[in-house]
């Protein structure tokens, strides 16, 4: 199921050109040649993967040993400093490990080494927001927010479908429940409360490994890192992961998705119905797993596919690929579809949240419906309220369509930014009607991703004209080698993706003041199912709700 973006294929090989960028075209030959690159290529994904999972759990380990109480605030700031250490360190070997290969037996290596550590560093600075999880929850074997909120019905639900009966909502996506349903049967007993701290730690630590693979459908390893994960890791989330990692594999996959529907009309029939019912299987999975992203993507996505169908050198076997895809799909996810068709007209959201009652055209940072304190907003800013950070992403927005304008990549995601607008305009302006929210300040989210994503794809698509101008004219001075340039991204991207880990690690640890803060805390103030209290509960006090002063702070 791998594709490429147009314009890789100018760029010498190496890592500034994945492997699915001098991809050979199937064409049903039996010439073993392409065979044999094909399981090479495969093998080395494999490797990635196995990398790039091994690296996110490394950081939640080590910070199992820490010994410090995470209610105070000093041990807070120790701990994300042990955090970030062991990330830099462990992270400046991944960096070494490729300068020693540019420098021995003539960079031989170099490729190979530039593919796994920029693996590597995707599951570390996934690995440090989970282990920033761990150390928010040492010491009380609940989750985040323990059996209050989401949290609690989510822990409900799970173990009633794990044990044969329906859940509290027929609406609510069905992989995350038997999951954390089977996992608490596997690992705890039956028990998914304690299970759900596991889950959102894993959850955390396999954001970036997930987000990374999905980006390698479409870009080079370090291109990948630095145009997919990066921004992805404005929105990684521990306390409910998989929500948020769906919506950053859903933007790669349909992009992908687009790209070989495409390039469908010269594919071979065979491979072009498994690509197709591949797609379909992994989108299936995505829905059952958190279905809200579909709705705000319609619009946007459905437009790129119609765009570049293969209306004139392909008609039936691009018929062929969205019907495999389909079938696929419905298999996976037909009885949840029918379900949401059935049930979704009937559901109804009443419940206004603090975004709810803010600008609506306001989405670049999301509140949530727990704010604390907070002055205006949204913020003023400097250009008739909007801020710089608006204005730059709306630029890029236009630069990115300019230079990728006849690039699925670029244009899919736009449709997808604007789809998510036009959806979350309409639902709104009927909000006062209704007196329904219908979920509408989620899609700050899915804007949010895109509009960073189109930020980095700018730097992209100049990246790629100066490597073709390097590539057509080797006399041309000023322009560093690739060796170096990979190096040196590699370097910025660890310190960027280590500074943005340990922000929203921090947003995470424990303290009373109505932010998302408050869920660790009220962790550590419940009573363990054994009657004592965690370890570290206030002057050694706890119930059986926990702290509940969080209430006053959403009234």
């Amino acid at each position: 199921m791998t594709v490429s973006t147009e314009g890789s294929a100018a760029v010498r090989p190496g890592p500034g050109s994945g492997p699915a960028a001098h991809a050979p075209r199937s064409s049903g030959s039996s010439d073993p040649a392409p065979r044999r690159a094909l399981r090479s290529r495969g093998g080395l994904l494999l490797l990635e993967a196995a990398v790039a999972f091994a690296a996110a759990l490394v950081l939640p380990l080590l910070a199992r040993g820490f010994k410090l109480n995470p209610l105070n605030r000093i041990a807070q700031v120790s701990g994300l400093a042990a955090i970030q250490l062991r990330f830099a360190l462990i992270g400046l070997l991944c960096v070494a490990a490729v300068v020693l290969a540019m420098r021995l037996r003539g960079g031989r290596h170099f490729d190979l080494a530039t593919r796994l550590a920029a693996a590597a560093i995707a599951g570390l600075a996934s690995g440090f927001v989970a282990a920033g999880a761990v150390v928010a929850l040492l010491g009380t074997p609940w989750p985040m927010f323990g059996l209050n909120g989401d949290s609690g019905r989510i822990v409900e639900w799970a173990h009633a479908v794990a044990n044969g009966q329906p859940s509290g909502s027929p609406v609510y996506p069905p992989m995350p429940l038997y999951t954390l349903g089977y996992y608490a049967e596997w690992f705890h007993g039956g028990n998914t409360a304690y299970a759900f701290k596991d889950l959102q730690i894993l959850g955390a630590a396999a954001f970036g490994p997930l987000v990374y693979l999905a980006w390698r459908m479409l870009l080079s390893p370090v291109r990948a890192l630095a145009f997919g994960v990066v921004p992805a890791f404005a929105l990684i989330d521990s306390y409910k992961p998989y929500s948020q990692t769906v919506l950053v594999l859903l933007v790669p996959v349909l992009v992908a998705m687009v790209v070989a529907l495409r390039r469908s009309g010269t594919e071979g029939w065979r491979p072009l119905l498994l690509k197709g019912a591949g797609f379909g299987a992994v989108l299936g999975v995505l829905f059952l797993t958190y279905s809200g992203w579909f709705l705000w993507s319609a619009a946007g996505v459905l437009f790129a596919a119609l765009l570049y169908f293969p209306w004139k050198s392909g008609r039936l076997k691009g018929a062929a690929f969205m019907g495999a895809a389909l079938a696929a799909f419905l298999v996976v996810a037909g009885r949840y579809l029918m379900v949401m068709l059935k049930e979704g007209q009937t559901t109804k959201d009443y419940n206004f949240r603090f975004d709810n009652f803010t600008d609506p055209a306001y989405y670049l940072m999301w509140r949530t419906d727990m704010p604390g304190k907070v002055g205006d907003w949204p913020p003023p800013g400097e250009f008739g309220g909007v801020g710089l950070f608006a204005l730059v992403t709306f630029v890029c927005l236009g630069a990115a369509i300019w230079l990728g304008l006849r690039k699925p990549l670029v244009v899919t995601i736009a449709a997808m930014f604007i789809s998510a607008w036009v959806m979350r305009m309409y639902i709104a302006s009927h909000m006062y009607e209704t007196q329904t929210v219908q979920l509408y300040t989620r899609t700050n989210n899915q804007l949010l991703y895109c509009g960073l994503i189109l930020c980095a794809l700018v730097a992209h698509l100049v990246s790629l004209k100066l490597a073709e101008r390097r590539t057509a004219s080797e006399a041309a001075p000023g322009l560093p080698g690739r060796e170096g340039a990979v190096i040196g991204t590699l370097c910025a991207l660890l310190l960027l993706l280590g500074t943005v880990s340990s922000s929203m690690s921090d947003r995470y640890m424990p303290a009373q003041d109505g932010t998302y803060r408050i869920l660790p805390w009220v962790s550590h103030t419940i009573r363990q199912q054994d009657g004592k209290c965690p370890k570290f509960a206030p002057k050694g006090e706890c119930s059986k709700d926990g702290d509940q002063s969080w209430l006053s702070y959403i009234r």
